[in-house]
C-alpha cells in the first residue's frame, strides 16, 4: 500500500429513494489517494446507485460529497469529469470503427483553426498509453484490438482529463485470468502514482489481490469499511450476507468432501415438517401425468465450461431431488444453468439426458428433452406484460406445436384454469394481464408455464427475488411437492437459507468455478466456509 492515503473524496450520508426503494440510505464512503478501494455487496445492495451519485448520473435526496477539498454536485458524468472523478464500465463504451487515438481523444481532438491535428492527436494518445505501460499502433481501429486492450483504451481515455480518481465498474467480467492481471498491474502502476481507485467487482480472489480497502453495503445500507488485509474472506462473505461473524464457526471440518447421504433428509421444508402442497396431485396435466423414477441420475453434465462464463464443472442431477446452486454474485451460476438449458454454447464437456448423451445446442433442444428454465430476470425474459394470465401461461405449449398448430381456446382455458387453482394463482380471472398481478403470482404464472409441458427437469433460477415472505413460502412448498413427485429441480438462489431449506445437495461455485459439493448435513456456514477457501 502506497504511503500516500489522502482522503480525496468523502461521501457523507448519501440517500436516494425511487418509486417504492430506498435505494441508498445514509451511506457513508472514504476514498484516499493512493489507494486501491473495493465496493462489494451482492444484488439490490446500492453498489450502483452510488456510483452514478458520484459521477452525475442520479441526483441524491440527502447527504454531501467532498472532492479534492471542496463541496460537489455533479449533475452529469461530464461535470462529474471536468472535476476529476472518471468512470470506466464493465460494457466498454468506445467506437469500434474509430482509431485507438480517436477513441482515447473523442470530444478532445487537438485543433488548429479547426482542422484536427492528426499528428499531434497521435502523440497525444501514445503517451497516454504510456502511462499504463501499454505499446500499441494508436492508427488501428478499436475493433481490432482484444476486449483487454480495449479496457485499456477506455481507462487511458478516462486518465486524459486529468482525473484524480478512476472508478472501474466491473472491469474484470469479461476477462480471463492473464487478462486481469495485466490490468492489475496496471492498477497497482496507477495507485503507485497517488490515483484514487474504487473497484466494484463481485469476484472475491480479485479483491484480496489487488485492493487496500473494502467497503461492504448490503440493502442500500453501509455494513462497514474495511482494511483488505485484516478482513478475512469468511468475514467479508458473512457481511456481504447480512450474517453475525460471531454465527461463523472458527473451521468447519470436512467442507468440501461429500457426506453420505442420510434417510428421511430434514431439508426441503419450512419450519419443523415438511410442508406439503394442498394441490400436489393436481400440480401436472392429470391427463398426461409425468412419469418419473425417483432418486436416478436425470442430468449428467462432464466438464462443461465456456470461455468468460464459467469454469469447466461436474454436475449430476437426480429426478425425486432439489440440487441446490450456491454461491455469491458473479459466481457462475446463472452461466451454468443457461448452459445446461443449450442458451449458450459451451466450449468443453459434455452432458447425458436420461444415461444417453445429448448435445443440448438449443433452448428447444433442452425441451424436448425434457427440461424447463425459469429466469432470474422475470420482467425481461419472463413476462409479457401485455399478455393475459391465460396467454403467458400456454405461451411455452403454443410454441412448442409451431404458429400453424393454435392451440384450441377451450383447451387454453382448461390448462389456465388448472394451475390457477393448482398453484394457488392470485388473480381476477383468466384474462387479467399479467402486469396486474403481484410479483409472487407473476412468478407462480412463470411456474405453470414450464409445468405445462410437463417437464422432468426444471431450473429455477432466483424464483423467489423481489417477492414477498408469503409467496417465498408457496414457491418452496411448490418446489417440496414438485421433489415428491419425482421431478428433478435445480435450485439456484442468492439467499443461503433457502438454498439448505429446500436442497438435498449443493454445489458451490466462487469466481466462476465449482469449488465443492455438499450433501446430507449442511448449513450455511459449511456453504460459507467452503465459498471462503482458498482454490487449490
Amino acid at each position: 500500500m502506497s504511503d500516500r492515503t489522502d482522503e480525496l473524496l468523502l461521501a457523507r450520508g448519501i440517500g436516494k429513494t425511487f418509486p417504492g426503494v430506498k435505494a441508498l440510505d445514509k451511506v457513508d464512503l472514504t476514498l484516499r489517494a493512493g489507494e486501491i478501494h473495493a465496493l462489494m455487496g451482492e444484488n439490490g445492495a446500492g453498489k450502483s446507485t452510488l456510483i452514478k451519485i458520484l459521477t452525475g448520473v442520479y441526483a441524491r435526496d440527502v447527504g454531501t460529497i467532498e472532492f479534492d477539498g471542496r463541496q460537489i454536485s455533479p449533475n452529469s458524468p461530464s461535470e462529474a469529469e471536468a472535476a476529476g472523478i472518471s468512470t470506466v464500465y464493465q460494457e466498454v463504451n468506445l467506437i469500434p470503427t474509430l482509431s485507438v487515438a480517436e477513441n482515447i481523444l473523442l470530444g478532445r481532438q487537438p485543433k488548429k483553426f479547426g482542422i484536427i491535428q492528426w499528428r499531434a492527436m497521435r502523440r497525444h494518445a501514445a503517451r497516454a498509453l504510456e502511462r499504463l505501460g501499454l505499446e500499441l499502433e494508436v492508427s488501428r481501429e478499436l475493433r481490432s484490438c482484444s476486449i483487454a486492450i480495449q479496457q485499456m483504451i477506455a481507462i487511458a481515455r478516462a486518465l486524459d482529463v486529468q482525473a484524480k480518481l478512476l472508478i472501474l465498474d466491473e472491469p474484470t467480467s469479461s476477462l480471463d485470468e492473464q487478462e486481469c492481471e495485466a490490468l492489475f498491474a496496471v492498477m497497482r502502476r496507477l495507485r503507485d502514482d497517488g490515483l484514487a481507485i474504487a473497484f466494484v467487482t463481485h469476484f472475491l480472489d480479485q479483491v484480496y489481490a489487488v485492493t487496500d480497502r473494502i467497503t461492504v453495503l448490503r440493502n442500500g445500507g453501509l455494513v462497514g469499511e474495511f482494511e483488505t488485509a485484516k478482513l478475512p474472506k469468511l468475514e467479508l462473505i458473512a457481511k456481504m450476507l447480512g450474517k453475525e461473524s460471531g454465527e461463523l464457526p472458527s473451521s468447519v471440518g470436512g467442507a468440501g468432501t461429500p457426506l453420505p447421504a442420510s434417510e428421511g433428509h430434514p431439508k426441503g421444508g419450512l419450519g419443523e415438517t415438511r410442508p406439503t402442497f394442498e394441490s400436489a396431485s393436481a400440480i401436472g396435466d392429470s391427463e398426461a401425468p409425468t412419469t418419473i423414477s425417483k432418486k436416478t441420475p436425470f442430468l449428467s453434465a462432464k466438464s462443461i465450461g465456456r470461455k468468460m462464463g464459467v469454469e469447466p464443472l461436474d454436475l449430476q442431477i437426480n429426478a425425486g431431488e432439489v440440487l441446490g446452486l450456491a454461491g455469491l454474485l458473479g459466481s457462475g451460476r446463472t452461466e451454468t444453468a443457461r448452459l445446461l438449458f443449450g442458451i449458450d454454447s459451451r466450449d468443453s464437456g459434455h452432458v447425458s439426458v436420461e444415461g444417453k448423451p445429448v448435445p443440448l445446442r438449443s433452448p428447444r433442444e433442452a425441451i424436448s428433452r425434457g427440461l424447463a428454465f425459469c429466469s432470474e430476470d422475470r420482467k425481461t425474459e419472463g413476462i409479457a406484460p401485455n399478455l393475459s394470465v391465460r396467454e403467458n401461461l400456454i405461451l411455452a405449449m403454443q410454441a412448442s406445436r409451431g404458429a400453424l398448430r393454435q392451440l384450441p381456446l377451450p383447451e387454453q382455458l382448461r390448462i389456465a384454469d388448472h394451475y390457477i387453482r393448482a398453484l394457488n394463482i392470485k388473480t381476477a380471472d383468466t384474462e387479467t394481464p399479467i402486469r396486474n398481478l403481484s410479483g409472487g403470482n407473476q412468478q407462480k404464472v412463470l411456474l405453470a408455464r414450464w409445468l405445462a409441458m410437463q417437464p422432468k427437469l426444471i431450473i429455477l433460477d432466483e424464483p423467489t427475488r423481489g417477492i414477498d415472505v408469503g409467496a417465498k413460502a408457496e414457491i418452496e412448498k411448490l418446489v417440496e411437492s414438485l421433489r415428491e413427485r419425482g421431478m428433478a429441480v435445480l435450485f439456484i438462489s442468492s439467499e443461503l437459507d433457502e438454498v439448505v431449506r429446500v436442497s438435498q445437495r449443493v454445489v458451490v461455485l466462487r469466481d466462476r468455478r465449482k469449488v465443492g459439493e455438499l450433501e446430507g448435513d449442511f448449513d450455511e456456514h459449511r456453504i460459507m466456509n467452503l465459498i471462503a477457501q482458498p482454490h487449490e
